[in-house]
């Protein structure tokens, strides 16, 4: 099982983005962290997952692209999602 390659590939790139850019000004800056934490969390669950049950295969193509890949597209969703609830929230409290 390869799923877990997409996610930990968009963690590994998230970081090096914050890292490098530093934003803290914009909406995807202020809360860039947060899907970073998101991605490697879940990387590294299910890496464990596959090591622990035997699962290891590293270059399985097909599920890289069917389960890796919309993985990562949810993951990112719910982090925007959730970036727009807050945003709205310390809207309202400021106002």
């Amino acid at each position: 099982m390869a799923c877990f390659i997409v996610p930990l590939t968009q963690a590994v790139a998230t970081t090096i983005y914050r890292k490098v850019t530093k934003q803290t000004d914009t909406f995807v800056g202020r809360n860039l962290k947060t899907l970073e934490l998101m991605l490697w969390g879940g990387s590294i669950m299910l890496l464990i997952d596959h090591l622990v049950n035997g699962e290891l295969f590293a270059w399985n193509l097909r599920e890289v692209l069917t389960i890796g890949v919309p993985m990562s597209v949810v993951v990112t969703a719910v982090w925007a999602i959730w970036c727009y609830a807050k945003e709205r929230k310390e809207l309202k409290v400021e106002s």
